[in-house]
């Protein structure tokens, strides 16, 4: 076997991290440095050798097997025997395929793929592994991921100080479909929804809704919609964001950012999902959309801040208003009070009587009496 060196660790991390990516082909090809460094690749192939498959697709019937191949091409300068494994396949919340690491145990597709536990292959050489798919009879219908990879292991130091094993991996995945009838289904589960206030009262907040979403069919599920808040709405995934691929069992939680969103006390809400599915030819299966209230409550305190200015200057200016009111009025009564004073001194004095004129206590009352006068009557004889 190649000796590893302390460089392996290295290089095998590195490698490790393009490993199972949502659409897995090879490890990119790379020319070793030097003698410490191990590359390489493995990819599905035929007998002849690797193939143009990026994955392998298959619909088997419960009580199935399938032959296939796989190729391991070691792009290092010195022989290395490599660990083959099979292992239950999932997607990762960034998007990418991953499989199970070899300390914990398959309960699903794993279990179905019989390869040789080792392969070596000599320098710049390419081995052309033969493996066996076996469906057991009760399985139930749906899709299946597993994954197959070729390992190398090291020791390493961890951050404490103590050795540690280093397994660094390198695969593909093998998606199973078992026949029968085909189910997608899912479920809308967790919704919580948070409002972030904007201290601009002419700017909107933002509403945050978390939810988890259940595979709870038998085919996998390509997970996208929308979420609505109010008057904002935004797609899920983002169009930057990694496709969420969700296979059977497995349920995946998200958090969708809604901007644009008017504090009205109560916003309503909404996660409005539209996910799809294929076969393994690629043609479309239908999945029923489905929605769930996301609605929130949500003060508008900047705006209520604002009225509550606003309304504390109309009383100001109101109360001003009244106050200049009240002393315009007093000076006014002031000013009537001013000009009404010396007459009425005038009117109050009692004045002396003049020598020889007689003395009056009072207006003057003139009555006028009607005189009657009889005309004499002359009597005649």
């Amino acid at each position: 076997m190649f000796a590893l060196r302390p460089r392996l660790a290295r290089a095998a991390a590195a490698l490790a991290a393009t490993l199972f990516a949502s659409m897995l082909l090879a490890a990119p090809a790379a020319q070793a440095a030097s003698d410490d460094d191990i590359t390489w690749a493995v990819t599905p192939a035929d007998a002849s050798g690797p193939d143009t498959r990026g994955v392998i697709e298959q619909e088997l019937d419960p009580g199935a097997s399938r032959d296939d191949f796989l190729a391991v091409r070691n792009l290092s300068r010195g022989e290395v025997t490599f660990s083959l494994s099979a292992a239950d396949g999932y997607y990762t919340a960034n998007g990418r395929f991953n499989m199970l690491p070899s300390d914990r145990e398959s309960v699903d597709a794993g279990r179905w793929i019989d390869l040789p536990e080792t392969v070596t292959v000599g320098p710049n050489e390419t081995v052309v592994v033969p493996f066996t798919t076996t469906v057991p009879d009760d399985a139930v219908p749906g899709d299946h991921a597993a994954g197959i990879a070729a390992s190398v292991r090291s020791s390493g130091t961890d951050e404490s100080g103590s050795q540690v094993g280093v397994e660094s991996r390198v695969g593909f995945r093998v998606m199973t479909r078992v026949t029968g009838e085909i189910v997608p289904a899912y479920a809308i589960t967790g919704v919580g929804s948070d409002y972030d206030m904007s201290w601009n009262p002419f700017r909107p907040g933002a509403a945050t809704t978390t939810f988890t979403v259940e595979n709870t069919g038998n085919a996998g599920l390509l997970v996208e919609g929308s979420v609505e808040a109010g008057t904002g709405s935004a797609a899920f995934p983002a169009g930057d964001a990694p496709r969420q691929m969700l296979l059977p069992g497995e349920s995946r939680t998200f958090t969708v950012e809604v901007d644009g969103v008017w504090p009205t006390v109560f916003v309503p809400g909404s996660i409005d999902l539209v996910p799809t599915a294929s076969d393994l030819g690629g043609a479309p299966v239908e999945v029923a959309p489905q929605s769930a209230d996301a609605g929130l409550w949500a003060l508008p305190v900047s705006q209520l801040l604002v009225l509550l200015g606003l309304a504390l200057i109309v009383v100001a200016l109101f109360w001003r208003r009244r106050r200049f009111a009240a002393a315009l009025a007093r000076a006014r009564e002031e000013g009537r009070a001013s000009a009404v004073g010396p007459s009425a001194a005038a009117v109050g004095a009692p004045v002396a009587p003049s020598s020889g004129s007689p003395t009056s206590t009072g207006a003057e009352t003139r009555r006028f009496r009607r005189t009657r006068t009889t005309a004499p009557t002359t009597e005649s004889s």
